[in-house]
């Protein structure tokens, strides 16, 4: 997200994390709330393709921010999401909560879209409008 505020941090060191899944960031509000503690960045179009199939389910706090892209569906997914609409700069366009398997969501000007655990959105009192920020996550070894 070009225009996000990124704020300083420890990378995740775990190599086969960073291997496996791709770079991992901590999205929270700009009032610091935690929105996404552990989140998989989707940014080539492998990673963009596979998304969440063959997961079955989402813990909370964990989610995959994938970009570019202004759109996702749900074809194949076994398990809902919540879908956050984020724009170039960090702002929430849309939320589209409890977003079920086999259905599509988009939002114009929408720069990436951040999948979630259902109710995830609502637990954390993410809305429309919030700006988030993206820090490199933490990890314990």
């Amino acid at each position: 997200m070009r225009g996000a505020e990124v704020q300083t941090g420890v990378m995740a060191s775990s190599t086969s994390v960073a291997r496996a899944q791709g770079r991992v960031l901590t999205l929270r509000t700009s009032d610091g709330t935690t929105v996404c503690e552990f989140c998989v960045v989707a940014d080539n179009p492998p990673r963009r393709l596979r998304g969440l199939l063959g997961r079955k389910g989402l813990n909370q706090g964990e989610g995959l921010l994938i970009q570019p892209t202004h759109a996702i569906h749900m074809w194949f997914m076994r398990f809902p999401i919540d879908a956050v609409f984020i724009d170039r700069d960090g702002q929430v366009l849309r939320i589209a909560e409890h977003l079920p398997p086999w259905r599509m969501a988009a939002q114009r000007g929408a720069r990436c879209v951040l999948e979630i655990a259902s109710g995830e959105a609502a637990r954390c009192g993410l809305a429309v409008g919030d700006r988030l920020v993206m820090n490199p996550a933490v990890t314990v070894q």
